[in-house]
């Protein structure tokens, strides 16, 4: 599980940073300075790099078995800007308690 954890990890920071250059160009495409070329080289990068997040954080939702609602948050944490980042720890950190706690289960089995 930890090279699933690993995967998701990277695509996390890696979507997140993009989200935020994102935004940013967004800002900058239809704010004052009218600069639209930021948007159009990171929107597509970002739309395809999200797609492989969604299916990293498939791989590890699946392989730790967590609820839905779970998956639900990682999802919204490559839409929401800044969010990615809160998510990814969170989820890192739940992921390597649950495998902490079947190596313990498998070491007193």
């Amino acid at each position: 599980m930890e090279g699933a954890v690993t995967r998701y990890r990277i695509l996390a920071l890696v979507v997140g940073t993009l989200l935020v250059l994102l935004t940013i160009g967004m800002v900058l495409k239809y704010g004052p300075p009218d600069e639209p070329g930021l948007a159009g080289v990171v929107a597509p990068v970002h739309g395809f790099l999200y797609m492989v997040y969604l299916l990293a954080a498939y791989d590890l939702w699946r392989r730790a078995g967590w609820p839905l609602g779970k998956m639900v948050l990682i999802v919204l944490g490559g839409i929401v800007p800044l969010m990615t980042f809160y998510v990814e720890r969170r989820i890192v950190q739940d992921a390597r308690a649950l495998r902490a706690a079947q190596a313990k289960a498998e070491a007193s089995a």
